[in-house]
């Protein structure tokens, strides 16, 4: 395939994007999508002579202020473009109509909420965070579904965002054990709206699935321990905090038993069965946290897991850059001391850990 080359520019004004709703063509990948202001290079022009001409036709304005920000390499069915992403704001003349579609002044916060590419809301965000220049790589299904985002060489993480419904009475840290009422035992009750970049979920606060899964072994007294993880220190979120054995998101098209065997793998090196796992249920946790980029909003609903196949912990190998250490503590000491003990660093949610208690004493 023969890329075509392109621009796409994003005027700003006063906290606002002028923004393009594509309604005006039938034949046009971008149908009834919200988008930027640009199009086709035409016979040599450089990059920057298309932009100016494609603003000019489209809006009637005169770029006098612009920065190249970045490469996108889209991808969808039969369509290949390179595209050169501009932002702009400083400009001349009176905004016209636009033989493309219906133009208009969004304000920044609320571009995210109109019908646009999942890769746009991607890079929306690294325009936000001022990022140096940069290369992405958009590659859609047929459909428009993102089926994978690559920047700056580096593969990223994709999610199926969930449909929230706060009507159903799902509350901030929130458990729903089996047998629950209103419990939705599998990910697939959750309606999928689309696959987003992990960091951009966060970003957006949108609802996503994680998975939880608690290793556990019976003392000499017949209590319960489990084994817990301390965070790495460069984790993006709660660096050198105790937490679950291992937890993971599930990535797009998972399920839970594949995220769940994969995150055990990968952080202690455990080889697990999906048939070993046992589900319990799944909690609601939606809070705001610090990450390395700034203050992000996780929203997600947690499929919890009880492993209860002996794992020796000298035989463990822990994920560099995610797990420094493990250690086996008494169920009942951890939630004593989540509750009580302010010098006790942790990011259990207290729910979850009733739940895995009131689960364990009804075990065998």
């Amino acid at each position: 395939m023969t890329p075509e080359m392109t621009t796409l520019c994003y005027i700003e004004q006063e906290g606002k994007y002028l923004m393009l709703h594509r309604v005006k063509k039938e034949r046009d990948i971008n149908k009834d999508k919200w988008i930027g202001i640009g199009g086709h290079f035409e016979g040599t022009e450089s990059p920057e002579d298309c932009l100016l001409r494609e603003v000019r036709e489209e809006t009637g304005l005169t770029l006098t202020r612009y920065r190249f920000r970045g490469i996108i390499t889209f991808l969808c069915g039969d369509c290949f473009e390179y595209m050169c992403l501009y932002t702009a704001d400083g400009f001349t003349g009176e905004l016209e109509e636009c033989d493309e579609g219906t133009l208009e002044w969004v304000e920044k916060e609320k571009v995210y909420g109109l019908d646009l590419w999942a890769g746009d809301k991607l890079f929306f965000r690294l325009l936000e965070e001022d990022r140096p220049f940069f290369s992405l790589k958009l590659t859609y299904k047929e459909d428009g579904t993102l089926l994978e985002a690559v920047l700056d060489g580096k593969k990223m993480e994709l999610l199926d965002v969930l449909l929230d419904t706060p009507d159903e009475g799902m509350g901030d840290g929130e458990v729903y054990p089996i047998g629950a009422p209103g419990t939705k035992p599998e990910s697939a009750s959750f309606e999928v709206l689309e696959v987003q970049e992990r960091d951009t979920v966060h970003f957006l606060g949108l609802l996503h699935a994680t998975v939880h899964m608690w290793v556990v072994r019976r003392d000499m007294s017949g209590g319960w321990e489990v084994l817990c993880q301390k965070r790495s220190m460069v984790k993006d979120s709660n660096p050198g905090c105790w937490d679950i054995s291992s937890a993971g998101h599930m990535d797009t098209g998972d399920t839970r038993e594949e995220a769940a065997v994969r995150e055990l793998y990968e952080e202690l090196g455990i080889t697990a069965k999906p048939e070993e796992l046992e589900y319990i249920g799944y909690t609601r946790r939606k809070t705001m946290k610090p990450f390395q980029t700034g203050m992000l909003c996780d929203n997600q609903i947690s499929y919890v897991h009880v492993y209860r196949t002996e794992v020796d912990t000298d035989t463990l190998c822990l994920q560099d850059g995610e797990v420094d250490e493990v250690s086996w503590m008494m169920l009942d000491e951890v939630i004593r001391r989540t509750l009580e003990d302010p010098g006790f660093k942790q990011c259990f949610n207290p729910k979850e850990l009733f739940m895995l208690l009131e689960y364990l004493s009804h075990a065998n």
